[in-house]
């Protein structure tokens, strides 16, 4: 059966009704409003429902009596799901729950039920929208929006993703690095949680030299945790935090001769312990952080001195003696004597310390000071020469002597 005008070739549409506003309180049967007639259960092209009670359906009139194309938005105002089905109810086409909004259309027309196209339409609320908007960051809940941090472990270096937007990320390994992406590529407002539950330090670098917290790089030791936020530029960290499990770690840093640059996790440690056979003067230059040092002088010296520095000029250095050790605080510029009075305690041990390097001495002349030549005995020396040292029965001088207000007592 064709539905096309003999007249001009076009297809003939049933008379359009544009809307109507149904209530089903029993299974309605539709027709389509030919002639104009729209005294019986017509169709229109946008109807309005509302079901009085649970079950019931609305039947569409007959496919073969239109064309294809004819369609219909229902929408369902009511808060009782009905269906829509096809002519005298044979199929269903679509069930429309309350607030929903259903398009449907004929793609066949060559019997009575036809079949028909569907396309759902929002629901008037955000439960059908939530799902689909929901990005990186987010989650649907019911018909909501909800924050979501999902987690995810790592155990091997990493470059973070544009894609790891609000992730969080825990480390559950060793000593590694991690890199950012460059922060051009993630923008203003890019974020990333992170948390040190591994067994060594986690270094966070920058790509391209951009700097995190106004570094080079991040150390995350066993414990820390905080928000990485890009700021378009460059990245800053918030809410940075240790465990409150404190812990101690140690470098131990083979040294010669020369000059040395310790790295920011090398610098991150609490205790540095340098250790070798020096042939000439050491000097090892320190990231210009607040930070506060244990450094021990294990070295074996031959009259070479170790220095520390921030490597800034006119900052203050740090000389440590071999077998000494020192506690000192950087500044970010200076290395300054974490000790300036002795408390708590009254007895103070030191090493033996040598000729070359006393055990007491001076950071500008390391080797002037006093030492403990051996048992019993007690050492003073100037430029690494032994002058004088006292001992149970008396003292010895090395070299001639001048006593201004001369000398009694004893026989000479």
């Amino acid at each position: 059966m064709s539905y096309n005008s003999p007249f001009t070739g076009n297809v003939v549409q049933p008379t359009d009704v544009s809307y109507r506003a149904i209530t089903l309180s029993a299974n309605t049967q539709l027709e389509w409003p030919i002639n104009g007639n729209a005294t019986d259960d017509y169709a229109a092209r946008i109807m309005q429902v509302t079901a009085s009670s649970a079950g019931l359906s609305l039947y569409m009139p007959p496919a073969n009596q239109a064309s294809v194309g004819q369609d219909a938005l229902i929408r369902n105002v009511g808060a009782t799901t009905f269906t829509v089905k096809d002519y005298e109810g044979t199929n269903t086409i679509i069930s429309v729950a309350a607030g929903e909004s259903k398009y449907i259309y004929i793609t066949t027309n060559a019997n009575e039920q036809g079949t028909w196209g569907i396309i759902s339409f929002g629901t008037g609320t955000s439960s059908a929208d939530a799902a689909t908007l929901a990005g990186l960051g987010l989650v649907a809940s019911g018909a909501t929006l909800n924050q979501s941090h999902p987690t995810a472990s790592l155990v091997a270096g990493y470059t973070f993703l544009t894609s790891d937007r609000a992730q969080t990320y825990i480390w559950d390994g060793g000593t590694n690095t991690a890199t950012l992406p460059a922060a051009s590529s993630l923008a203003n407002n890019w974020f990333v949680l992170f948390k040190n539950n591994g067994s060594g330090t986690l270094t966070i670098t920058p790509t391209g030299g951009q700097l995190i917290d106004g570094a080079a790089s991040k150390a995350f030791q066993p414990g820390d945790s905080a928000f990485i936020i890009c700021t378009g530029t460059a990245f800053i960290t918030v809410g940075f935090g240790v465990s409150t499990e404190f812990e101690f770690s140690i470098l131990t840093y083979p040294v010669t001769t020369g000059s040395y640059t310790l790295t920011a996790t090398e610098a991150a440690n609490t205790i540095h312990k340098y250790t070798g056979t020096l042939t000439g003067a050491v000097t090892v230059t320190y990231p210009p952080v607040v930070n506060l040092y244990v450094v021990s002088n294990q070295t074996v010296a031959g009259g070479n001195s170790l220095t520390v520095t921030t490597g800034i000029a006119g900052g203050a250095t740090a000389t440590i003696p071999a077998a000494g050790a020192a506690t000192l605080i950087c500044d970010g510029v200076n290395f300054l004597n974490a000790n300036t009075a002795q408390v708590g305690a009254t007895a103070l041990s030191i090493v033996n310390g040598t000729a070359g390097s006393p055990a007491i001495n001076f950071s500008a002349e390391t080797n002037t000071g006093i030492y403990r030549p051996g048992a019993g005995r007690f050492g003073i020396s100037v430029l690494g020469n032994l002058i004088a040292e006292t001992t149970a029965t008396g003292l010895s001088v090395t070299g001639t002597g001048v006593f201004s207000g001369g000398v009694q007592g004893g026989q000479f």
